[in-house]
């Protein structure tokens, strides 16, 4: 390997799944048998989504990043032979999708380093996958707990002669499910034909879109059940259950390069009938005890520009049926006192600050807003690390992970497997990036610098 003898990056507790807004920490390891002139050391955190029209092609058409966080470990100078390790720590964005991997795209999130040498010689550069797992809530979706439902019908004809139609009616017993829950379909097949049907076969299917120019729709079975056909003349109503397996969660915004969808098929396989009932893969299932989710939203409140109601202008106000039957000759009544009834078509230009209290903790708010742990500099590493080149400067930069960052050490780090966990938070299909790539060819052998 040349000069560069260790090169790899480790995640604290050998962790691979992360959930959107945890930090992502770890020890970027380098050992040298001879000292390496260095522009400059830094670790990058990346997520992003490449989309392309052409199977297993990674020469991607279209992307989007979700986020891209880099550290300078290091400036320009010479790095020591011998084990050196760098701290780093990024944090997650709230938001990012979940992991995902499939023949047209991929949603990929990694933690890469680089080694950006002088002029003619070759860089090092280094990565480590991690998947992101998102939650899809179940119980926010408007009229999950509603059934799915559809029905059709078909001309039946034999020969060119119709003999008949036939109706297919069907639904689930509710909207949403989460991985191990099953998936109640009721049919109801209605034959008025003299010809029996063929079966009848319910299907968990899973829909992708990969959203180039020219949209790639990915279709696919994932559990199926089957049942017997219905005679001429009958009418039958058929049950079946479907367990639904580990599965991608669906998407619930649009605008994505990637779409997940799912829905139940139900068809006949004589005539060709067939229906489809739209449902959600989560993450939380549906709980009945909760009130479902209004689908028009909340109704917007009443503006109160006063929280009491204002008293009658004058005693004309009252009701007629309040009034007393002997009544005293009246006056011209005194001005209420201001502020006086306020019109609700001419209102001031700005309101009165009576009818605004200050709000606890917001009027004597302030506070500098608190910077982001990822645009700080690096831990300061340690001076026995480098050495200085005649010529060259190197700049050490400032302390931002504070006493949370792990120490510097220069032990042996363990070896990281790069199998992932097989258990059901996994995204399925998940695969290890083709990095690293071979290191270049010794230094020695570059141009001289």
């Amino acid at each position: 390997m040349g000069k560069l003898q260790v090169f790899e990056i480790t995640l604290n507790n050998n962790k691979t799944v992360y959930s959107p807004g945890e930090s992502v920490s770890g020890i970027l390891k380098i050992s040298t048998a001879q000292p390496i002139q260095c522009k400059e050391i830094k670790v990058n955190c990346q997520g992003f989504c490449g989309v392309t029209s052409k199977s297993n092609d990674t020469d991607w058409t279209e992307e989007e990043q979700y986020f891209s966080s880099s550290v300078s470990i290091a400036d320009k100078g010479t790095l020591k032979d011998g084990e050196h390790s760098f701290p780093f720590k990024f944090l997650l964005p709230a938001a990012a999708p979940t992991s995902f991997e499939g023949p047209y795209g991929q949603i990929i999130y990694r933690v890469r380093a680089f080694i950006d040498t002088p002029r003619f010689a070759k860089d090092y550069k280094i990565e480590k996958p991690f998947s992101m797992t998102n939650t899809v809530n179940l119980n926010e979706i408007p009229g999950i707990q509603e059934p799915s439902s559809s029905s059709v019908t078909k001309n039946f004809s034999y020969m060119l002669v119709k003999n008949g139609t036939v109706e297919l009616k069907a639904k689930t017993n509710m909207r949403g499910y989460i991985a191990g829950e099953i998936i109640k379909v009721f049919a109801e097949i209605e034959n008025k034909s003299e010809k029996s049907t063929g079966h009848v076969v319910a299907s968990l299917m899973q829909k992708i879109t990969y959203n180039t120019k020219k949209p790639t729709n990915d279709l696919r079975s994932v559990a199926e059940v089957e049942g017997p056909g219905v005679k001429g003349g009958q009418k039958t109503e058929w049950k079946e259950q479907i367990i639904v397996p580990p599965l991608q969660l669906s998407s619930l915004t649009d605008g994505n390069l990637i779409q997940i969808c799912y829905y139940i098929q139900v068809y006949l396989k004589y005539p060709e009938v067939s229906l489809t009932l739209p449902i959600y893969i989560g993450s939380v299932a549906v709980d009945p005890t909760q009130p479902p989710p209004s689908r028009t939203g909340p109704p917007m409140p009443a503006p109160r520009n006063n929280p009491t109601p204002a008293p009658a202008p004058s005693p004309v106000a009252a009701p007629a049926e309040s009034a007393p039957q002997t009544l005293p000759p009246r006056t011209t009544p005194k001005p209420a006192p201001k502020p006086r009834p306020r019109s609700s078509y001419t209102s001031p230009s700005a309101p009165p600050s009576d009818l605004y209290p200050e709000l606890p903790g917001v009027a004597n708010y302030s506070e500098e807003m608190p910077k982001s742990p990822l645009h700080g500099s690096q831990t300061p590493v340690s001076p026995n690390a480098f050495s200085y080149a005649p010529g060259l400067s190197f700049k050490q930069k400032p302390s931002s992970l504070g006493p949370s960052a792990p120490p510097l050490s220069s032990s042996t780090i363990p070896q990281d497997t790069n199998q992932m966990s097989s258990s059901a938070s996994l995204p399925p299909n998940n695969r290890s990036s083709a990095y690293p790539h071979e290191l270049p060819p010794p230094y020695e052998d570059g141009c001289n610098i």
